[in-house]
């Protein structure tokens, strides 16, 4: 007569991050933590505008506009 094998307990959910960081790190990965804007804080919003504002008065703006516009592929972007 067969047995069934024991259930194991379950796993928290610490222990199963830890077994997928151990999986990605022998595939060769590391992790890499990125800090954005957080564009739903106002504060950031208004920074971000009030740097656009100063750039768009540039003397060279024109001149950067038209450049980028040749040196850009929008085949890129999608």
């Amino acid at each position: 007569m067969a047995t069934t094998p024991k259930k194991s307990k379950p796993r928290t959910p610490k222990q199963r991050m830890a077994s997928r960081r151990e999986r990605l790190r022998a595939q060769g990965l590391r992790p890499v933590q990125h800090w954005v804007p957080d564009l739903r804080n106002p504060k950031v919003l208004a920074e971000i505008r009030r740097e656009i504002r100063l750039m768009a008065q540039h003397p060279e703006n024109d001149a950067i506009d038209d450049w980028l516009d040749a040196i850009r592929d929008p085949k890129d972007w999608s």
